[in-house]
């Protein structure tokens, strides 16, 4: 173990999502005097969830949605450790793994995402695809699609989850199983628990989705909830057996599996609890920021715009707690720009009232995905 006086130096970042990824970026800029940066990920990439459904349906490469960590640390002169932590050491301020020396820290902002949830009931499942890890998600669709090469029947897809994320995997990957299996007939069902699709938009926004399902013959099931999967079908509440062949699962989000042991306060849901500086409720030394957190006096949507916005508010709070000056608040914004790709060129733009689905608003979009991205290459 490190002795006491090196380990005050380390600042640490668990998990190298939209927020840590910015830090490890200023650092390269301007690191913080005689201290460490140490970057913990289960990956040796960050994927950007934005250009996700795009890259599923051929529209980017696969590289051009990843972030190389050691190429990212290296440039902060950061140390990378690609692992899996088992726990926290609150007391002496130590992250925890099975298969490695604890490390210290001074300060440390946990950023790990989130999972859909229910998903680990269903993992053992060939068929089973969860949309998060990320990192992971197209090579493990593309395993089971190529299972079903062979197949010679109607190809039935199922996704669960009626979010914008469900409705951009289910255009983009309708044109990716048009060209990889021109013989077969597809049927792509979206399953949603609510009375409606996108609960997130405003119904202008909403109504122009569902012209896009109905007129792309990508069927919606409003209102029922899946209650049981197997390798050939699922079960909705209602008591009717659906066929699906291949079952994607992108519900609303969960945290992962080592979030809630922690020790650290949580919301209802299980998500660490923060007050509007991002600091964990139960240890100022802990910030907990992106899906990770939730301020408790002002929740927002797990959405990755959050996420880049609780950058600078973290990059300064670090630094402000270790210098001992005053930290800032993280106010959320009531509202922002949404791109939704629907998978033909176009995209669903909405900010405010405003919605409009045009091949200028694609446009839009790819430039911004690709300027993130881009910024961290």
């Amino acid at each position: 173990m490190l002795e006491s006086s090196i380990a005050d130096k380390n600042v640490v970042l668990l998990g190298i999502g939209h927020t840590n990824a910015h830090i490890v970026k200023q650092w390269a800029r301007q690191p913080i005097s005689d201290h460490r940066l140490i970057c913990i990920s289960n990956y040796s990439q960050a994927t950007y969830s934005g250009m996700l459904p795009g890259t599923l349906g051929g529209q980017f490469a696969p590289a051009g949605m990843q972030i190389d960590l050691p190429a990212l640390t290296r440039k902060a002169n950061a140390q990378l450790v690609i692992g899996l932590i088992s726990g926290l050491d609150q007391e002496n301020r130590l992250l925890l793994f099975d298969d490695r020396p604890p490390i210290p820290f001074e300060t440390l902002s946990i950023g790990i995402g989130s999972m859909p949830s229910g998903w680990r009931q269903y993992s053992h499942l060939d068929s089973f695809v969860a949309i998060k890890p990320m990192q992971s998600f197209l090579t493990r669709l593309e395993d089971h699609l190529q299972k079903l090469k062979t197949f010679n029947e109607p190809l039935h897809i199922a996704i669960v989850g009626g979010g914008v994320a469900s409705i951009e995997i289910a255009c983009c990957l309708q044109q990716k199983l048009q060209r990889n299996f021109a013989t077969n007939s597809i049927h792509i069902d979206i399953f949603a628990g609510h009375d409606h699709i996108a609960t997130d938009l405003r119904p202008r926004s909403r109504r122009m989705l569902e012209k896009v399902l109905q007129f792309r013959n990508i069927a919606v099931h409003v209102g029922q909830r899946v209650t049981d999967v197997t390798a050939c079908d699922l079960l909705t509440d209602d008591g009717v057996r659906h066929p699906a062949h291949c079952t994607l699962w992108a519900t609303n989000s969960a945290p992962p599996h080592i979030l809630p042991d922690l020790g650290l306060q949580g919301d209802s849901r299980g998500f660490i609890a923060t007050s509007n500086t991002l600091q964990s409720l139960t240890n100022p030394r802990i910030f907990a920021v992106g899906d990770s957190g939730t301020i408790l006096a002002s929740p927002t949507p797990k959405a990755g715009v959050y996420a880049v916005r609780q950058s600078p508010i973290l990059w300064h709070n670090l630094q402000a707690l270790i210098s001992g000056h005053k930290l800032r608040t993280y106010h959320p914004q009531s509202d922002f720009l949404k791109l939704i790709n629907t998978g033909d060129g176009k995209a669903i733009l909405e900010y405010g009232p405003f919605s409009t689905h045009a091949k200028w608003c694609w446009t839009l979009k790819t430039w911004i995905d690709k300027r993130f991205v881009a910024s961290f290459q």
